[in-house]
């Protein structure tokens, strides 16, 4: 089928909530996604952070090969190894608690703000300007941007939003405040990591308060700053951390892990999800979460996010570049999506802009030094065609 004929069916059938590129992708492998004529592209997007180990990595792929010739489904009202003992694994890597799955990034924020309300009936959930959280009614009313939430008035109510400044902080943290819930580094809004000492005083004023401290590392964690998860490089232990997009190696999964002291607030019937944890996404998630896990690949993470900022600070048009490890952006003087088209249609370079001047690069865990290179070949060839 063409890619006219597909636009024509998505014409006639497919709700208009996406505006897509005229590409359609055919296959993957690494860091190289091909298109339906076979022309080769460099991917640095990941899906958004999803391809973490870049596309179809083969312990993934043999890992759900091997679970969906076995079983699918069963339910929750059932055991299935895979998804235990992925549970066990995430504990471990982290918070040390426990762990809630569920099917995507704004499914875990929900469960997420479901935990803190039930932890402290009736609280406030602080979270900045900036964050994105979710399309969901919950984590939408916690992502406090115009444009996103208008629509779809009234929201839930007892969200307060602030600037990300330490002193608004603790003037408005109280004994009313359920959680604090803020993404370490802000994905959607274009790659701003917040200071370490923001969060180093949201935990003191939510232990203060008895306040949940909440990270959302949907976008940051799973080794995309260099470390298994982005609050090990801040200096501050939250008491709940939010994951979805590369855990599940290209699969949709989302997980919340939680403290010990938190393990326990959540009871039977208090949430659920039919498709939550299934053995096939779970499967995949524990080779992808294993393979993820490895000094020698966070390590390269850490200096290949150090080869690419410079390499980035060096190319026309580019002012700024901001991040950690391999979640990077950078700001241009010219329109970053008339920079992000060129990429895709004259260089085969997938990269992704976040608003009129921001260019936001996400690109597998597993790059080399050579593709890197070659990125940074073609975004200057794009740069260098670029208006004034």
């Amino acid at each position: 089928m063409s890619l006219a004929e597909l636009q024509e069916l998505e014409r006639g059938s497919v709700i208009p909530s996406y505006v897509r590129f005229p590409v359609e992708f055919v296959r993957g492998e690494g860091t190289r996604l091909w298109d339906a004529e076979g022309n080769e592209y460099l991917d640095f997007l990941c899906g958004i952070s999803v391809t973490s180990l870049g596309h179809c990595h083969p312990r993934v792929v043999e890992a759900v090969r091997d679970q969906v010739g076995r079983l699918m489904h069963v339910s929750n009202l059932f055991y299935t190894e895979p998804a235990m003992r992925l549970a066990t694994r995430l504990s471990e890597s982290s918070l040390g608690g426990k762990v809630y799955f569920c099917n995507s990034g704004a499914e875990a924020n929900e469960a997420a703000i479901k935990l803190a309300r039930k932890a402290k009936p009736g609280g406030d959930i602080i979270v900045a300007y900036g964050a994105f959280h979710g399309r969901t009614y919950g984590a939408l009313s916690a992502t406090p941007q115009e444009s996103k939430q208008a629509p779809f008035a009234p929201l839930v109510p007892g969200f307060k939003a602030i600037a990300p400044e330490s002193a608004v902080l603790e003037a408005l943290v109280d004994e009313r405040t359920a959680a604090v819930l803020l993404e370490p580094i802000q994905g959607e809004s274009g790659i701003n990591v917040l200071p370490d000492e923001f969060l180093r005083v949201a935990r003191k004023v939510c232990d203060e308060h008895g306040a949940m401290l909440v990270f959302d590392e949907i976008q940051c964690g799973m080794g995309r700053t260099g470390t298994v998860w982005a609050y090990e490089q801040t200096g501050t232990v939250p008491d709940a951390i939010t994951s979805a997009k590369a855990l599940g190696g290209g699969l949709p999964i989302g997980a919340l892990v939680t403290v010990p002291a938190f393990g326990e607030v959540l009871q039977p019937g208090d949430h659920g999800s039919t498709f939550a944890g299934g053995p096939v996404v779970a499967a995949a998630a524990l080779a992808a979460l294993e393979e993820t896990d490895s000094e020698d690949l966070l390590n390269r993470v850490r200096k290949r996010g150090a080869s690419l900022t410079e390499g980035l600070a060096r190319l026309p048009h580019v002012v700024a570049v901001r991040g950690r490890g391999l979640m990077l952006a950078c700001e241009l003087d010219v329109s970053a999506p008339a920079v992000m088209r060129r990429a895709l249609l004259d260089e085969r370079l997938i990269v992704n802009a976040t608003g009129p001047a921001t260019l936001r690069l996400l690109p597998p865990l597993t790059v080399s030094d050579e593709e890197i290179e070659d990125a940074l070949a073609r975004l200057a060839g794009s740069l260098s065609t670029s208006g004034s």
